[in-house]
């Protein structure tokens, strides 16, 4: 089968475009290719991902995807035959002043009213018995929620692909550029032509739907990881621990910690994953003024990380066909939550291709011609 037979082909094998599929092929699309400039999977923003999980967004659609996205997860082995890491040890967010509190129990409010009744307050005390290492000296409150935690990008991944080769689907590695042609234009590259094209590319993505001559608003953003050398001085079972102040976070992987914090230094190229030493004093100084024990943890600078999260203008995903091209689907956007929303995000755009519409879930505020109408989904600094 090659790409200008398929009756729908992915370019993309990441989480994204091996969910999608994954849940077409499952409806009876057999005649499926996917199509990955890289070598191999997982080489893109997938394997690059820290793995968090959370219900706790300021937006009634993303709050009802993680719920949903939750149980998926939570079928994964029975369904997939693979354990995709899901594991509840929830996300603590954590206020200094009473805006950025306020901030949070307004989003609590939404969250609850969206379905998720695990959410809740919680005080100084509380904070320090969820996250001990944390100094909780200058804090006011947060939240809370246990069904947040960590899920396994590439394992999730994994269970996609091989399910999907199972159902009859073809992965095709090292296809190099792809040029879209469903409506028209293109230029050099693996050419799709007369099918209906999927666009997984990720950070990549508007340049995909360049050669569709779609133009999406999907940028990259360079998002680096700092990993520390093992540390035993945080359990394993550490929530993912977020300082709403500044945006610096942590969470405790394979008995190491993962130090990020949400600024990054230019770079000439957007898509450049080259990981920038100059980033760690400062992200060092804050993980040891919230954390104090980490002064005495070392960097692995050989783990350390640079990743590309793929950013929309309201930080919510685009998921659906593109405005003025027949065949040409969209699922681009995720702004960081992509591989936590993956599960439901290919279930609901395969409902789409095949059915015309999404039926699980009303992802109205997803749809990508958002931009176009000025109907933007409200933006929060704190989730």
């Amino acid at each position: 089968m090659s790409a200008s037979t398929a009756e729908v082909a992915i370019i993309g094998s990441g989480v994204m475009g091996a969910s999608v599929a994954y849940h077409l092929a499952l409806r009876g699309c057999r005649n499926v290719i996917v199509l990955e400039q890289q070598g191999a999977p997982g080489l893109g923003s997938t394997g690059k991902a820290t793995g968090g999980f959370r219900c706790q967004f300021t937006t009634e659609v993303y709050v009802r995807m993680s719920l949903l996205a939750r149980e998926k997860l939570r079928r994964f082995p029975e369904e997939l035959g693979v354990d995709p890491g899901y594991r509840p040890v929830g996300y603590l967010f954590m206020a200094k002043t009473p805006a950025q509190l306020s901030a949070l129990r307004a989003a609590v409010a939404v969250q609850r009213a969206a379905g998720l009744q695990e959410v809740r307050e919680v005080g100084p005390d509380e904070i320090r018995r969820l996250s001990p290492a944390v100094r909780a000296d200058d804090l006011i409150g947060g939240t809370f929620c246990p069904v947040d935690g960590y899920i396994v990008p590439l394992e999730i991944m994994r269970g996609y692909i091989e399910a999907a080769r199972r159902l009859g689907v073809r992965f095709e590695y090292d296809a190099g550029r792809v040029e879209c042609l469903v409506g028209g234009g293109g230029t050099a590259g693996k050419r799709i032509e007369g099918v209906r094209a999927r666009n997984a590319a990720g950070p990549w993505a508007g340049v995909v739907a360049q050669s569709a001559g779609v133009r999406i608003p999907v940028e990259p953003l360079r998002r680096q990881t700092a990993v520390t050398q093992p540390f035993p001085r945080l359990p394993a079972d550490t929530p993912m621990t977020i300082n709403v102040d500044d945006g610096f976070h942590f969470r405790v992987r394979d008995r190491r910690a993962c130090l990020l914090w949400p600024d990054d230094l230019p770079a000439d190229d957007p898509f450049d994953t080259t990981f920038d030493r100059r980033w760690l004093p400062e992200v060092l100084r804050r993980a040891h003024d919230r954390v104090p024990c980490f002064r005495d943890a070392e960097i692995d600078l050989e783990r350390c990380s640079c990743g590309l999260y793929e950013m929309s203008p309201d930080k919510h995903a685009l998921v659906g066909p593109a405005s003025g091209v027949d065949g040409f689907y969209l699922i681009n956007g995720s702004s960081g939550h992509g591989v936590m929303h993956s599960p439901v995000l290919g279930l609901l755009l395969a409902e789409i291709i095949l059915d015309g519409g999404a039926r699980t879930l009303d992802i109205h505020a997803l749809r990508p011609s958002r931009f176009a109408e000025g109907r933007l989904n409200p933006e929060s600094e704190i989730l």
